[in-house]
């Protein structure tokens, strides 16, 4: 390696970042689709020819990161046969995509005949085939469903398209017009790319360009390496759920994450995950490692850019099989509900490594929802993919930001322009909204979710959603509530309400002219004891229609005198009143299975004393949670045994590492808060 000097080092990294900025730039000013010109569901990156990153910009860590297992997959199955002119286009999940609607350009640029450089762009196209519009559906039993699987292919070689493969390609899409002008956008940003890249050369010469890859790669090991070394050593755990409905409803799926830190190195283990189910819940590993990498990088080091250095102190075991390493026929298009929980497991975990570092859960799920039809007045395909975001996790110096994209979403848009859907689709807003009292109690609030009416103004189409996060809604950290859930629902032309019996999860429900869809997407938890907030931040979110005064009473503690003022006295009162009624209960080890097992479905159970049930004001069956005053709760469905110890909880080993307690300590306990019926809108202004 030769000599460089800071100066350069830091002109270089800042030039190839740059490159990717411009690529993305070129994408936004030729892409066809909505969902990428205006909500910028798309990435670009740049790496070298072992497949690492080596500069991103503001693009979406959900794309970036897990793209070095496309490209490592690409070049295992073409990378003796590249040349010059050749471009690759994929989006199998199996072979390190995220889900199918994710096609990706990888674009290999060579010097003197040596393969050094790959831009690549990851896009989400509106539709790429399968059963329903828009490809994502929440009833999907196999990955066919899901639309075309395409594995490395060139779709260019030597400069010529494989005009036969495209047609194939367009010809099992939807709206085949916006599939290809998203392809040209992706190509020229790549020839972008290369053109930018040669200029840099010229400037510095290939091995000074090389030489300062490699160097920016170490530090960033570095770097990473003394964050986790601050860190206490130990063994961390959390568990989580997602969820699948069956002839018996509700089934969730067990998550577990064991977090170990040894000095500069971590390792998050996987193993006892769920096996995958032909549901679409599962993911892959580049989406499981990849969400893992996002929220480390996110809690430790991020003020500086990413790159592939920084993935080099962490290992990540996920299982074959199972729902965080699907493999074949099961639907992988829920990539975003993964990664989401795999973050939620590892905010989880890292809340008694480093409490004050973590936010509480973000809002579960990326809530994908598609409307798609013909529309009557042009007699073209249409559809349209919505996301509405949803509220991020209070933390140690702020409340969670509302309806805004979380730490994996880079600068996504999250609220797609009235006037844009409007003109493009048969679709009217009938209004947008956050959700009052949604964002999780906290000493910091949880972030809002928001609510969006949209009305079908003309024919027919069809409604999928694909979410996660209806049942088990996000959690708080350190004594702070869940937020609001997921939710969905249609208000038909006549004013009838439907209600969906799988909520989160829809596949292909008609809609006629004069329907609206009701989205409903999720709010972030609380940080901290609700009773230790600010009574004037709660008397703040009274007047702006963000809590109700309802809720700042009977969860907050702070009562109000008639002129809305803050009554003092009566506020202490009440929050002495609260504190004091609030249940605990004294740990005891023991070691029987608290999961109950029922195929591929896995729950914990709590068993209680059925007097303690009944001094709690719980129910037999009822979600519960337990919690300290450092860390997540422990979640699970209440059990009565009367051979259980009056005043008890019995935790296993698993159950006393996720709540950090000993034997005989006190604990807390609560019913899993669902403000689903409290979550309304706030009165339009």
């Amino acid at each position: 390696m030769s000599a460089i000097d800071p100066i350069t080092l830091e002109v270089v990294t800042e030039g190839l970042i740059s490159v990717v900025r411009e690529m993305r730039a070129t994408v936004f000013r030729t892409a066809r689709s909505v969902a990428i010109y205006e909500a910028r569901d798309f990435s670009c990156g740049l790496f070298d020819a072992k497949g690492q990153v080596v500069a991103q910009s503001e693009d979406i860590g959900s794309h970036v990161v897990p793209l070095p297992w496309s490209v490592e997959s690409a070049l295992a199955e073409l990378g003796d046969d590249l040349e010059p002119g050749d471009i690759i286009l994929m989006n199998d999940p199996y072979l390190g995509g995220t889900h199918l609607n994710d096609v990706t350009i990888i674009y290999p640029v060579f010097e003197d005949g040596e393969l050094v450089f790959f831009p690549a762009v990851r896009e989400h196209w509106a539709d790429v085939g399968g059963a329903v519009p828009g490809s994502m559906s929440g009833t999907a039993t196999e990955i066919y469903q899901e639309g075309i699987r395409i594995p490395p292919v060139k779709i260019v070689e030597r400069g010529e398209i494989n005009k036969p493969l495209m047609e194939v390609l367009l010809s099992n899409m939807r709206v085949r017009e916006e599939r290809l002008g998203d392809f040209n956008s992706s190509l020229a940003a790549c020839r972008t790319a290369e053109r930018r890249l040669s200029e840099l050369t010229e400037r510095y010469s290939m091995q000074t360009l090389l030489d300062c890859v490699e160097l920016n790669l170490e530090r960033s090991d570095v770097r990473m390496r003394e964050n986790i070394r601050a860190l206490p050593d130990g063994e961390y755990y959390y568990e989580d759920y997602l969820e699948t409905f069956g002839p018996g409803g509700f089934e969730p799926l067990l998550l577990p994450l064991n977090l170990t830190i040894r000095g500069d190195e971590l390792s998050a283990d996987f193993t006892g995950a769920s096996p995958q189910v032909p549901a679409p819940v599962n993911s892959t590993l580049a989406v499981t490692a990849a969400s893992v990498f996002i929220a480390l990088k996110s809690t430790l080091d991020a003020q500086h850019a990413l790159n592939h250095g920084s993935f080099r102190p962490v290992t990540v075991v996920a299982p074959e099989g199972t729902i965080v390493n699907v493999g074949h026929p099961a639907p992988a298009g829920s990539h975003g509900e993964i990664r989401k929980r795999v973050i939620a497991t590892m905010l989880g975990a890292l809340s008694r490594a480093c409490p004050e570092l973590v936010s509480a859960d973000i809002h579960r799920t990326s809530f994908h929802n598609l409307i798609g039809g013909i529309d009557p007045a042009t007699g073209s395909e249409f559809v349209h993919y919505e996301w509405s975001c949803g509220g991020n996790g209070g933390f140690k110096e702020s409340d969670g930001p509302s309806a805004m994209a979380a730490i994996d979403w880079g600068d996504l848009t999250t609220v797609q322009p009235t006037e844009v859907l409007e003109s493009r689709f048969p679709l009217h807003i009938e209004w947008t909204q956050l959700g009052l009292d949604s964002g999780g109690a906290g000493e910091r609030r949880g972030g809002l979710g928001m609510r969006r009416a949209l009305r079908l103004t003309r024919g027919n189409a069809l409604y999928s959603l694909l979410s996660d996060g209806a049942i088990m809604p996000p959690f708080g950290i350190h004594g702070g509530e869940t937020g609001a859930p997921v939710d969905s629902y249609v208000i038909g032309a006549d004013g009838t309400e439907h209600r969906f019996d799988s909520p989160g999860k829809v596949g292909g429900h008609p809609l006629s002219e004069g329907d609206t869809v009701i989205l409903q997407s999720a709010a972030g938890g609380g940080f901290g004891d609700p009773l230790a907030r600010d009574p004037q931040d709660v008397r703040r979110d009274v007047q702006n229609d963000i809590v109700s005064q309802e809720i700042a009473e009977r969860v907050y503690g702070v009562c109000f005198d008639t002129n809305g003022d803050i009554a003092e006295e009566a506020t202490t009162t009440r929050r002495n009143e609260i504190s004091a009624g609030r249940p605990s209960l004294k740990t005891v080890r023991c070691t029987a299975d608290p999961y109950v097992d029922s195929g591929p479905s896995k729950r914990r159970t709590i068993r209680l004393h059925p007097d303690d049930i009944v001094g709690a004001s719980l129910e037999v069956g009822q979600k519960i949670e337990l919690h300290d005053d450092i860390g997540a709760p422990l979640r699970g469905w209440l059990v009565a045994d009367p051979a259980v110890t009056l005043g008890t909880v019995p935790l296993d080993e698993k159950g006393i590492a996720l709540l950090g307690v000993t034997e005989n300590q006190s604990i807390r306990i609560r019913p899993l808060y669902t403000p689903q019926v409290a979550y309304r809108s706030a009165p339009v202004q």
